[in-house]
C-alpha cells in the first residue's frame, strides 16, 4: 500500500557545479544550470536553427581576418558572478578565449552573444537572463533577434556601464555591430525564412 508520504514530492538532489559538468558532458542534450538545478533546454524550430545558421556564416566573413571568432550555439558559456551555465545561439569572442579548466569547452569571455526569440524563451532571454548576462566583463553587445518578423533588438554597453537601446526593422535594413566592427543585413539574418501570419511561428520554404 502507498502511503501519502510516498506520494509527496520529493525534493530535487542538490548538484555541484562539478556534478553538472560531468553529467553534461556526457549528455546527448542540452542543460542549463543554476543553483544546484539542471534545466533541459528544448530544441528550437527550424526558422530559429536557419537564423542563427544564416547569422553565423553572415559574420564568419567579416571576421575571418579580425582577432575575433564566432561559435554556435553548441558552446556552453559560465558566468562567475551569478554561477550560470548556458549555450547562447551565437556567440563571438575577441582575443584569446578564456576557457574554464582542462577541458577548454566552457567559455568565460564572450564579447557579443546573440539570442534568437522563441514563445517559450523570450521572457528569460529579455529579463533573468540578460541580467545574468550583463554580469560577464568582457560582454560588449547583446542582440535579440525575433523569428517572426525581421527585427533586432541591440544593447550596447557604455563606458559607465549603462546599456544603450536601439532596434532595426525590416528587411532593407543593416545593423551595426560596433564591438567587432561588423554589419548584420537583416536581408541575410532572414534569408529564406518564411513569415507566418501575425502569432505563428515563422517557417522556411524547405519546412
Amino acid at each position: 500500500m502507498v502511503s501519502s508520504k510516498d506520494m509527496e514530492p520529493q525534493p530535487r538532489p542538490y548538484l555541484t557545479p562539478e556534478d553538472y559538468l560531468a553529467m553534461e558532458r556526457q549528455a546527448e542534450t542540452k542543460s542549463e544550470y543554476l543553483e544546484g538545478e539542471m534545466f533541459a533546454m528544448t530544441g528550437g524550430s527550424f526558422a530559429h536553427n536557419a537564423i542563427i545558421g544564416n547569422i553565423n556564416g553572415a559574420l564568419w566573413q567579416q571576421l575571418r581576418r579580425k582577432p575575433c571568432q564566432i561559435c554556435p550555439n553548441d558552446q556552453r558559456v559560465y558566468l562567475p558572478a551569478t554561477g550560470l551555465y548556458t549555450y547562447p545561439d551565437v556567440v563571438v569572442i575577441c582575443g584569446e578565449p578564456r576557457l574554464q579548466d582542462e577541458h577548454q569547452d566552457t567559455l568565460l569571455n564572450p564579447t557579443v552573444i546573440i539570442e534568437v526569440l522563441s514563445p517559450t524563451t523570450e521572457a528569460y532571454d529579455r529579463g533573468k537572463k540578460f541580467e545574468h548576462y550583463r554580469s560577464i566583463e568582457s560582454l560588449v553587445e547583446y542582440l535579440l533577434v525575433s523569428q517572426s518578423e525581421p527585427h533586432v533588438e541591440q544593447y550596447l554597453r557604455q563606458n559607465d556601464n549603462r546599456w544603450l537601446f536601439s532596434e532595426t526593422t525590416g528587411l532593407e535594413a543593416t545593423l551595426a555591430l560596433p564591438s567587432i566592427q561588423c554589419e548584420l543585413a537583416l536581408a541575410e539574418v532572414y534569408e529564406k525564412i518564411v513569415f507566418a501570419p501575425l502569432g505563428a511561428p515563422a517557417s522556411s520554404p524547405a519546412d
